[in-house]
């Protein structure tokens, strides 16, 4: 098999364009059918053809339960936890238009864990000294950092949601 080979999906059997090959492990997926997929699930390159098709069969029954769905409590500003207390379910997305991007509708009981991470970077400020870069006396540092979120969740398809919290890096200058 050649590299410009057609290829076609083996989940739907549209022909697959040039940059649009989705690998899996035992075939291959276009990229329309990639995107069905949940946007918290990272293993596709090692998932089989029937792995996948049942993630789909997930992910089309999950649309009922995005109906179902009533927003009694949201957390969070860009990426949003949306609570429906009654239920005891929640989702986790970033769009406005939520209820058209299928989000994962998960079970309070599938929930194992919430952690959080800051991700920080330290880079050194200089001073030009007679045309050569110099460093302060004491040393002089630009701090940024991002927050985190990483919800474990026991699902078929994934087992963490991560996401930050901050919508920009957050910079503070220290000396010393």
């Amino acid at each position: 098999m050649g590299l410009f080979d057609k290829k076609y999906c083996d989940i739907c059997g549209d022909k697959i364009g040039l940059l649009g090959n989705r690998k899996l492990e035992d075939g291959n997926m276009c990229k329309d059918c990639a995107a069905q997929l949940s946007p918290w699930f990272s293993d596709r390159r090692r998932s089989t053809l029937d792995e996948i098709k049942a993630q789909l069969d997930y992910r089309e029954a999950n649309k009922a339960a995005v109906e179902a769905f009533r927003v009694t409590h949201v957390l969070g500003l860009d990426t949003k936890v949306m609570l429906d207390e009654d239920a005891g379910k929640l989702i986790i997305t970033r769009s406005r238009k939520w209820q058209d991007e299928n989000p994962d509708v998960i079970d309070f009981s599938q929930v194992t864990g919430c952690d959080y991470e800051v991700d920080e970077s330290r880079e050194e400020l200089k001073r030009e000294v007679n045309g050569r870069s110099e460093s302060y006396n004491p040393p002089r540092y630009d701090y940024d950092y991002d927050f985190y979120v990483l919800v474990r969740v026991n699902s078929p398809w994934f087992s963490e949601i991560r996401f930050k919290v901050n919508s920009s890096r957050i910079d503070r200058q220290h000396s010393g």
